[in-house]
Formats: structure tokens, C-alpha cells, sequence
């Protein structure tokens, strides 16, 4: 297990922006804006992160790998809240089904807002015919 301790649970800016994002998905699928977070993510493999639950569950962890549904594997899996969730505690690894995903906090030295940013206004620019 992780002897660093959790990761501190906060919510910048930046998950907002991913979790209403992720909302729009549902709304409207856009292939390629998915697939650019999908890279985005792949990138911070082997980081430690933090992935809120729906239902309010919260484990750190390392991630090991995402797919192009952002399902993600963790291992190392702490559980934030340990007494509200005893069952977890014995959990090293998991799947973590992206449908099931509130939030995933990412260590904020791996954010690159800038290049995210500008990805995501090429993706939104008018189609040249």
C-alpha cells in the first residue's frame, strides 16, 4: 500500500471542467473530443491518482491503465474514507467501470492547461469545406 497517505481530495477548476464534459458525452457522443481525453489520460499512467465514485466512494491509486471508454485500472487502491467502508480496505486492485466515474483528480504538476486547452479549441473550430 501507499505510505505517502491519500491524496488530498479537492476539486480544482480543472475536474469540474472534465466532470461537465463527461456529462456531455451523454448528451451528445463526439468521438474525437473523447479520444482526446483518452490520450490525455493514457499519458499519466503509472501516476497516482484519486477517483470519486457516483456513489460517493473515493480511492487513490495508481492508475495502470484507461481505455477509450475511460474505464480505468488502479493499483495500490487505498480507500479514502476506511471506517464509512471497511469492505474495501483488503482491495489492492481494481476496475473501475468509466460510467461509474465522478471525478478522477490528477496530480496538478501533470496538468498542461494550456495544451489541453488548445486541443480542445481545435477540436470546437469550424470544419473547413
Amino acid at each position: 500500500h501507499n505510505t505517502r497517505g491519500p491524496i488530498p481530495i479537492v476539486r480544482p477548476i480543472e475536474f469540474i471542467i472534465l466532470s461537465v464534459i463527461k456529462h456531455w458525452f451523454k448528451v451528445k457522443v463526439c468521438t474525437e473530443f473523447k479520444m482526446l481525453f483518452y490520450s490525455f489520460f493514457k499519458t499519466l499512467v503509472g501516476k497516482e491518482v484519486a477517483v470519486e465514485l457516483k456513489n460517493d466512494v473515493v480511492l487513490t491509486g495508481t492508475l495502470h491503465s484507461v481505455d477509450q471508454y475511460l474505464n480505468v485500472k488502479l493499483n495500490n487502491v487505498n480507500v479514502v474514507d476506511k471506517q464509512k467502508y471497511p469492505q474495501l480496505l483488503s482491495l489492492n486492485n481494481c476496475f473501475i467501470r468509466g460510467s461509474v466515474v465522478r471525478y478522477i483528480q490528477i496530480p496538478t504538476g501533470e496538468v498542461d492547461t494550456e495544451l489541453l486547452q488548445d486541443a480542445a479549441r481545435k477540436e470546437n473550430a469550424p470544419q473547413k469545406s
